[in-house]
């Protein structure tokens, strides 16, 4: 059996408002759910299982490679909703987009404050 990645747990500090957000940035249909997980699953089947956890959360970073198209609509969404982004993961340049491997890229901060980037072309 050759390996992919399946799923995982992200921490949230309100699971079904961090769900909800990457199902409208990234326009994604609602999924199952059960127990303590708010899920939503991507195009190519991975799950995301949003918890809520009882300790401090500590920022992660997670990396979405998404089509121009998507791309284009979800910053437009960024820029409406006033959401804070840069174009460098040091956030030092902001207001900013990408443009690293002949694509484009920005990072923001979602519900939890996890640090957030989208991409259009893949590093390798």
């Amino acid at each position: 059996m050759t390996v992919t990645f399946n799923h995982t747990i992200i921490a949230a500090k309100d699971r079904n408002e961090s769900a909800r957000f990457f199902r409208e940035l990234l326009e994604l249909p609602e999924a199952p759910s059960w127990g303590v997980f708010t899920n939503i699953q991507l195009n190519d089947g991975v799950l995301l299982q949003f918890a809520e956890p009882p300790v401090e959360i500590q920022m992660q970073h997670y990396a979405f490679l998404i089509d121009d198209e998507l791309f284009d609509r979800a910053y437009r969404r960024l820029c409406d909703h006033g959401i804070e982004h840069w174009a460098d993961p040091q956030m030092r340049r902001p207001s900013e987009i990408n443009n690293g491997q002949g694509g484009r890229g920005v990072y923001f901060k979602d519900p939890a404050g996890h640090a957030i980037e989208l991409i259009t072309r893949p590093y390798l």
